[in-house]
């Protein structure tokens, strides 16, 4: 096969062997995706999903949909009964449901400031940057979404947060000078949760092991271990034990290359005071 090139099979997995029972079960039942979508509370476009096996169908929702439609605990069973190399979806609504439940969370990011601690300006200065560019409502409505997804910060249990920046994040000049400041002061502020240790990797290191890019490392309630990666077209979730475990301990090296905690700080602390002396 040529790179690049798709062999026209498309592969079946077990969710889109759940899809399709629900889609039976719906029609069965007289209902359109649209009605269905209503009753329980959700966007069409996830029942959409679910039935063509592009998203899966999370345990509690599977419930809900048998009661709903006197299914006898048949979906419940089937998701029960998904196979563990097959339990996790490599989207992006999946991961971000994956990282609201996680117990704990590492990021590497080497462009941008992390999603979970961009400020709402930043946030749309980052969607406002993207070619081709958005329709301002899309815009909007991608700002909404991550300032939604921050809501992980007020968790209870709070969730282990773990993040290293390239040191060159916090130089960057993108629009205006009081968004990045604001940007930093938040920064700073997030610092101080018991919670969240933030480490800078500094411009000047002999060695870096993350000059493949960005990834992300979780842990679910479950404790399986998950990483994620994206990419400029498509993103993707790794469960297997060893893509996992080469990922983590690329992560410990990162660890251990970055600054610490207390000496981030410091060069947060003394960039910020540069910058306001200079307002």
């Amino acid at each position: 096969m040529q790179p690049g090139k798709q062999s026209g099979i498309r592969r079946v997995t077990s969710w889109h062997l759940v899809g399709a029972q629900l889609r039976h079960f719906r029609k069965a039942a007289g209902l359109t995706q649209a009605a269905l979508a209503e009753e329980l509370g959700v966007g069409e476009d996830t029942i959409a999903s679910v039935e063509q096996g592009r998203r899966a169908l999370q345990l509690d929702l599977a419930i809900k949909i048998d009661e709903l439609l006197d299914t006898k605990g048949a979906l419940q069973v089937a998701v029960a009964k998904i196979p563990k190399k097959e339990r996790y979806q490599a989207l992006v609504k999946d991961f971000v449901q994956y990282e609201q439940d996680a117990v704990s969370l590492f990021s590497y990011e080497s462009q941008l400031i992390p999603g979970l601690l961009q400020t709402e300006a930043y946030a749309r200065l980052v969607f406002s940057s993207h070619y081709p560019p958005l329709e301002e409502e899309e815009i909007e409505r991608r700002v909404a979404t991550r300032l939604d997804r921050q809501k992980v910060l007020e968790r209870k249990p709070r969730p282990i947060l773990h993040f290293i920046l390239e040191e060159s994040i916090l130089y960057a000049e993108l629009g205006d000078p009081e968004v990045m400041l604001k940007q930093l002061l938040h920064l700073r502020r997030c610092m101080d949760l018991p919670f969240v240790s933030i480490q800078i990797m500094p411009r000047k290191t002999p060695k870096h092991a993350g000059l493949a890019g960005p990834l992300v490392l979780l842990e679910t309630p479950d404790h399986d271990q998950l990483a994620y990666v994206e990419m400029h077209l498509r993103a993707e979730l790794y469960d297997d034990p060893a893509d996992v475990s080469a990922l983590m301990q690329k992560c410990g090296m990162l660890r251990s290359q970055a600054l610490t905690a207390e000496e981030s700080a410091r060069l947060l602390d003394a960039l910020i005071a540069a910058l306001l002396g200079e307002t």
